[in-house]
């Protein structure tokens, strides 16, 4: 019987395609693509990772996607495998312009999108604040209403040179410590590190700091204005038990945008829930793909 599958490979991703997003800002991003080995995609779907991950996050739900869909990956500046140099912003503004020209350089006409965390903010900004256009939109425990931002956030958005400057091995157990009570701590340690492991070198560890001091309510303010707006189908899902942004935020999000968008609820997860129950949220994302074909241009997708 062969040894069971390292539990950090469930984050493993093909080689990275590095593409300079010249539309944007020239900053080096991170690429992948999966997609089925034997049949033709019976369409494209676009996956948006948060903070402080990559995507990675999003690995086991891109396989299980890749089986019929073609499947878009992209780390932002500032995470992953793509450029850390101080001299790109890692703000939601920039982030979002630069996914706005990676869709241009992948020539994407509408696709679908999951988001999850700040890559719901960029994915909406996208959308709202710079003109793409999308087929739907799944949010998955994504960072846009008010409140965001932990108290841990403030501190190092005012500290961010103390924090640069701890010595590495306090560093590395804070990172690790962090990413771990995300999920409630229900990862193994393996994939805890597989998610750490960018952030942990002298590079990483001053972009870990760096994209928290430069992320800010002030970059969703306009984009929650504008919630009414988004022309496409959503569907929201939400871990119940995400100790970061609380569940009754999916309740919120949902009265914001139009068409009375279904909430899927995945009990007893936290804030990863794409690698706590990978099943459930590749299922979920898989149904909602299946009614954006079979109900093309109904904003209320939640039968």
């Amino acid at each position: 019987m062969p040894a069971p599958q390292p539990a950090a490979a469930r984050t493993a991703l093909p080689a990275p395609v590095f593409v300079d997003v010249g539309g944007a800002d020239g900053a080096r991003v991170a690429t992948y693509v999966l997609e089925p080995a034997d049949r033709t995609p019976v369409g494209d779907v676009v996956l948006c990772h948060g903070t402080p991950w990559s995507a990675r996050v999003w690995a086991p739900v891109a396989r299980t996607l890749s089986q019929d869909h073609r499947v878009f990956l992209w780390d932002m500046p500032g995470y992953g495998a793509s450029t850390k140099d101080p001299v790109y912003p890692v703000d939601l503004v920039a982030q979002r312009r630069r996914f706005a020209a990676l869709l241009r350089h992948w020539s994407l006409d509408r696709p679908h999108v999951a988001a999850h965390d700040i890559g719901g903010a960029v994915a909406l900004g996208a959308h709202l604040m710079e003109d793409v256009e999308l087929a739907s939109l799944f949010l998955l425990d994504i960072v846009t209403l008010d409140p965001w931002g932990s108290p841990f956030f403030r501190l190092v958005a005012e500290n961010e040179p103390v924090f640069a400057a701890v010595p590495g091995p306090l560093h590395a157990a804070l990172v690790r410590e962090y990413i771990a009570g995300a999920a409630n701590h229900r990862l193994s340690d393996d994939v805890v590190e597989a998610l750490a492991q960018p952030w942990l070198d002298e590079v990483g560890q001053a972009a870990f700091y760096r994209q928290i001091a430069q992320l800010s309510p002030t970059h969703t303010a306009p984009v929650v204005d504008r919630l009414d707006r988004v022309r496409c189908p959503v569907r929201i899902g939400w871990g119940v038990a995400d100790p970061w942004i609380p569940f009754e935020q999916a309740a919120r999000l949902a009265t914001a945008l139009p068409g009375d968008p279904e909430v899927v609820a995945f009990a007893e997860r936290g804030h990863l829930a794409p690698l706590e129950d990978a099943d459930a949220v590749g299922q979920a994302v898989l149904r909602w793909l299946d009614t954006g074909r079979l109900d093309t241009g109904r904003l209320d997708a939640g039968r």
